[in-house]
């Protein structure tokens, strides 16, 4: 795989369902510094064709193959680090909630489950959504073929929709206060107190999520926590300028009128919290996971596939939980 192939499966996979023809692919291929004719287009999607990596459609255009998918997913590796936490920028900046109108797009993870597992794994979210252990109770349920953002479900799956804890950042960011995201982690709490970081990997020069990582390595206790008090949840730690604590603090509970929840804690300036040291003139603030609803369904023995900061999504188009819940386990 050379740059200009991989290049070309990006812009196709960017348009994952869809036909696309070798003029759009030339047009859209310079956003990634590549500038080639229609002509010399057609000439590598060929050579992709040849691979199994794309699949043509006569003149209409070209498909991304799973094949290309995968081979997507696994080159250049060395590109993608640092990839979370440019993609973390980029998505808080295109956040625009309005907090008076609660209207604007908010960024969203999206998991994947078998359609014949949806009814046991709602059971076992449901519990969760009741918690402060989510960012929001609002959801999107979406079956096979249809789109969640600019994310088409994939065949015999359902796609479930959570609000992402990147929307703080967003949603900080609009309203003068730069956050910085350090890590993401598991976070030990003991009836209803957070207490320590048991597990951290840094967004810097990480090419995955560390909540995606957690899920997989089913580090998580969810279930537990909400049983018995004393569990394992998936969260971040970030940090704020001392010059912003008390607006942050203020803005923080605004959220949670608002319905938005998932800041656990905004410590003291130049304190360490929850034994997480901070920087010169720096305040550490404890979010809780998006994915948690999820890691408690991976728990329950249920099998999703997650990605963190999938796509931006219209907030006021989210449904709340419950009325989702009841609607499709009649």
């Amino acid at each position: 795989m050379n740059r200009t192939h991989l290049s070309i499966l990006k812009v196709l996979k960017e348009h994952e369902g869809e036909i696309i023809g070798s003029r759009e692919i030339s047009r859209q291929l310079k956003k990634y510094g590549v500038n080639l004719s229609e002509r010399t287009v057609r000439y590598h999607l060929r050579i992709l064709d040849e691979r199994g990596l794309t699949k043509p459609f006569g003149k209409e255009g070209r498909m991304i193959t799973d094949k290309g998918k995968e081979e997507l997913s696994n080159s250049f590796v060395s590109e993608r680090v640092g990839f979370v936490i440019s993609r973390i920028d980029t998505l808080s900046y295109l956040t625009n909630l309005n907090l008076n109108t609660m209207k604007g797009k908010v960024i969203l993870n999206v998991s994947y489950i078998e359609k014949k597992n949806l009814k046991d794994a709602l059971r076992v979210m449901r519990p969760v959504f009741s918690s402060e252990y989510v960012m929001s109770d609002r959801v999107v349920i979406m079956d096979e073929g249809q789109r969640i953002g600019d994310i088409v479900v994939p065949q015999s799956m359902i796609g479930i929709g959570t609000v992402c804890s990147v929307t703080i950042n967003g949603i900080f960011l609009k309203e003068g206060i730069p956050i910085v995201s350090r890590f993401g982690g598991v976070l030990e709490v003991v009836d209803k107190a957070p207490t320590r970081f048991v597990a951290l990997i840094s967004y810097e020069g990480s090419s995955l999520d560390p909540l995606e990582v957690f899920i997989r390595g089913k580090m998580t206790d969810v279930r537990g926590l909400l049983k018995k008090k004393r569990g394992k949840i998936l969260a971040s730690f970030r940090e704020i300028p001392v010059v912003c604590h008390k607006s942050a603090k203020e803005l923080s509970r605004y959220l949670k009128q608002k319905g938005i929840g998932g800041i656990l804690s905004i410590g003291e300036p130049n304190t360490p919290l929850l034994e997480m040291p901070v920087g010169m003139d720096r305040v550490g603030v404890v979010i809780v996971g998006g994915l948690n609803p999820l890691a408690a369904v991976e728990e329950a023995g249920i099998p999703t596939m997650s990605k963190a900061m999938s796509t931006l999504y219209e907030f006021s188009e989210l449904r709340p939980f419950k009325e989702v819940y009841n609607e499709l386990t009649k």
